[in-house]
């Protein structure tokens, strides 16, 4: 008897988060491109916008990875109470 997680992202809302994001990079490094100043001073921009992008990524990681792991260990507890539960005789005598 296993449950499934039900996930509470809707579809529409996963397409606009990805949307956004395009969008977000893509004004930000024409930005960039269209920047004023020199190559050096672009280059570095333009790293700085690859690192602040995959820590993005990275912290999102590990915010899901803490939400599952919670989930999991709640999953377990309950699971154990259930046991417990259904195996206690109130009525036992010793």
């Amino acid at each position: 008897m296993t449950r499934q997680v039900k996930s509470t992202t809707t579809t529409a809302f996963y397409v606009q988060a990805v949307i956004s994001f395009g969008l977000a990079v893509t004004a930000l490094t024409i930005g960039i491109t269209y920047l004023p100043v020199n190559a050096w001073v672009r280059s570095f921009m333009g790293l700085g916008l690859l690192y602040v992008v995959t820590s993005t990524f990275t912290l999102a990681k590990c915010v899901r990875d803490r939400n599952e792991e919670a989930t999991v260990v709640s999953r377990v507890d309950q699971a154990r109470l259930d046991k417990l539960l259904a195996e206690h005789d109130p009525f036992k005598t010793d």
